[in-house]
């Protein structure tokens, strides 16, 4: 005889049942065109290939960290891989909260060019401009 009876599901089948869909990731960097052409020129002229650049933050100068950028020779576990205007950002996973939302720009001027990075998590910057104070971004 066949039966059509079935066990009452457990609490983590329900759970599964019931969990509503997930929502996008937000980006957690965007580049200007200036910065997507520097790092592109940037890329092609390394001394190896490589298959981005990580960024990320780290403790120290006057107001308490600064920004960090180098050649990413490979994606490690943990980083956040963004893709904008065909260049590939690896975030450091310990940097995220403190990047979230981040613009990264490339500015010339008469004196100097460089990677500038409008944080919206930034609370203040030292005089000298190498070192900024982040605060993790706030959950939306």
């Amino acid at each position: 005889m066949l039966s059509l009876w079935k066990a009452p599901l457990n609490q983590r089948e329900q759970g599964r049942l019931n969990m509503p869909a997930s929502r996008p990731r937000p980006q957690v960097i965007r580049l200007t065109d200036a910065a997507a052409e520097r790092i592109k020129y940037v890329m092609a002229n390394a001394a190896s290939p490589v298959v981005g650049v990580r960024v990320g933050v780290k403790n120290g100068g006057c107001a308490g960290m600064s920004y960090t950028m180098e050649y990413a020779e490979q994606i490690n576990k943990g980083d956040e891989v963004v893709e904008d205007k065909g260049v590939r950002v690896l975030i450091d996973p310990k940097a995220v909260l403190f990047l979230l939302g981040t613009e990264m720009d490339y500015k010339t001027d008469k004196l100097s060019a460089q990677f500038v990075f409008n944080n919206p998590n930034q609370t203040s910057a030292c005089g000298c401009g190498e070192s900024v104070q982040l605060k993790p971004a706030e959950a939306q």
